[in-house]
């Protein structure tokens, strides 16, 4: 029993650090503010979350803090300033440099080679071209998840969340990849109002799951298009598949939510090849 309060306690702290850490990407990270906020010294805090998280505190915020700059970039019109400023670099220079060596190209480029066009220009998009779709039967996945209500873009919190827990049971070795699911539409429903979900598949008879929700997506047809890069590029491939492929394919969608499955982990794996299926369930 001992063992198992121990466990929850560190699990419990994992959660309060990954927390502070999103909220506050523009603050002090430095590795005495959160070993404060783990309430640990700092010279075990930070084993205790290289062993967790399978990263350094250093590397977790530089990936966080870039992704969400990265983001930035194609969803808003803010000066490349004023983001590296936003994620705590002293210049422009050396958030470019940052940048450059995560994903391979200097912010400007990236922002002009990701933003999303107009629907009606997508076809005509090199960018929007490189997505294949395919349409296949897909089993019943069984997941543990968290649920979310929130802006899309602050999802990066929960997905890390549910990681940390997974790993604070010593159960993250036999989930299978995660899942993001989708009830709303952005365009239509406010940022503060959308609904969504994050799980892993699991295995039959899963039993660790205090805090977690137990939810089955049902086995059905889908079209599936295959998105590898970085994760930023996802709202353009969404684009792509409701407002391209969908129109133009003959197919009707179901009434379902669309979803994501996540087949390797930032924390281990280059920007350049991240790959995500969406998933949009059909008729």
């Amino acid at each position: 029993m001992k063992a198992e309060q121990n466990k929850a306690a560190y699990e419990k702290r994992m959660l309060r650090v990954l927390e502070y850490i999103y909220e506050n990407l523009d603050g002090d990270l430095s590795l005495d503010a959160l070993a404060d906020v783990a309430c640990m010294s700092r010279f075990h805090w930070h084993r205790v979350f290289q062993s967790m998280r399978g990263e350094t505190l250093a590397t977790s915020i530089r990936r966080i803090r870039l992704n969400r700059a990265a983001l930035d970039l194609i969803q808003t019109k803010q000066a490349v300033t004023e983001i590296a400023e936003r994620y705590g670099y002293p210049s422009a220079q050396s958030f470019s440099r940052a940048f450059k060596g995560e994903y391979g190209v200097a912010p400007g480029q990236f922002r002009e080679r990701k933003s999303a066009a107009p629907v009606t220009a997508l076809e005509k998009s090199s960018i929007f071209s490189m997505h294949p779709v395919e349409v296949r039967d897909e089993p019943e996945k069984v997941l543990q998840v968290l649920s979310h209500r929130g802006s899309y873009s602050d999802m990066g919190v929960v997905y890390s969340k549910l990681a940390a827990m997974l790993s604070s049971r010593g159960v993250i070795r036999k989930c299978g990849p995660f899942v993001g699911i989708y009830y709303d539409d952005p365009s239509i429903v406010s940022a503060e109002e959308l609904r969504s979900r994050v799980g892993a598949v699991v295995p039959s008879k899963f039993e660790n799951t205090e805090g977690l929700e137990t939810h089955s997506i049902p086995a059905g047809r889908c079209a599936v298009l295959r998105h590898q890069g970085p994760y930023a590029g996802l709202r353009a491939a969404f684009h792509y598949l409701y407002g391209v492929w969908l129109p133009s394919s003959g197919e009707e969608a179901a009434d379902h939510p669309c979803y994501e499955v996540f087949w390797n982990s930032p924390t281990n794996t280059a920007p350049e090849d991240l790959v995500v299926e969406i998933c949009l369930p059909l008729q």
